[in-house]
């Protein structure tokens, strides 16, 4: 009952305002209402998601850039030499060797905010793989029950995001590993969040999070971690999909803003499966 009352809690904080507005607009939206943390979503090798976020946070201003793609201990090898060299600051991260598209995409974020503190949400893999076995609050630690991470999912809706996990790995994770990838996006989200908030004390705000878009939804990701665990922070939240011209998505989204942009150009992830 807990969970179901901190869901309903949290989606009822989500502005009567939420729509998809154009990229354009997002400058004068966030300078209208400041948030104190804004979650801005990605799809992580689209460009044009990047260009936009950095315009955002242009505009925010924030103290505190938040970032889901850096750990702590790689946040701290930020200097203010680096982050005049874009070149020398990927290098200096280790971006290429984790994994993430390429850092010339992400660079533009660091310049928009020069002066801000570039803090790391990411959780160590041992970690994370933990809480594909481990119950998430002994993995989260003793304030889980403050972000809801001692409750578990509804049956239906724990159901619904093994079914999307399966779906974005292309049909092809063992059936008994979908509770563990569920629990293991969770846990990041929980992260994300105290990072969050830890940012906006240390630094009184505003803070800007870079992360997935599925990490910016209203109804159970970071933001509403973030509610529950400090109702009386403002936030908003930036969700970026992709669409093709002329595709049709779901009018309600769960962000305060949307944006749709076209896909970016990738290769089928899917193949390597069908091999």
């Amino acid at each position: 009952m807990k969970k179901l009352v901190a869901l309903f809690v949290c989606l009822a904080l989500s502005p009567a305002s939420a729509e998809e507005i154009a990229a354009a607009d997002l400058p004068a939206r966030l300078s209208a209402d400041p948030p104190e943390i804004a979650v801005l979503g990605e799809v992580h090798d689209n460009a044009a998601h990047h260009h936009n976020q950095a315009t955002a946070v242009a505009a925010l201003r924030p103290r505190a850039l938040v970032f889901e793609m850096l750990s702590p201990d790689q946040a701290a090898r930020v200097t203010p030499d680096l982050r005049a060299d874009p070149l020398a600051l990927g290098k200096a991260l280790g971006w290429e060797e984790a994994g993430w598209p390429d850092f010339a995409l992400y660079a533009p974020i660091f310049a928009a905010a020069p002066d801000a503190l570039i803090i790391g949400a990411a959780l160590p893999r041992d970690e994370v793989r933990r809480a594909m076995s481990e119950p998430l609050d002994r993995v989260f630690g003793p304030d889980a029950p403050r972000y809801g991470l001692d409750q578990a999912y509804a049956p239906e809706l724990q159901a619904q995001l093994e079914a999307e996990a399966q779906a974005d790995h292309c049909d092809a994770l063992p059936p008994e590993m979908l509770p563990g990838m569920v629990a293991a996006q969770r846990l990041r989200d929980g992260a994300f969040a105290r990072t969050a908030l830890r940012a906006l004390k240390t630094t009184g705000g505003p803070v800007a999070v870079i992360t997935g878009t599925g990490h910016a939804r209203n109804d159970r990701a970071v933001p509403a971690m973030i509610a529950q665990a400090n109702p009386g922070v403002r936030v908003r939240s930036l969700g970026q999909l992709e669409a093709e011209p002329g595709e049709s998505l779901f009018p309600d989204q769960p962000y305060d803003w949307w944006i749709v942009t076209p896909p970016a150009p990738r290769e089928d992830p899917c193949a390597a499966f069908r091999q």
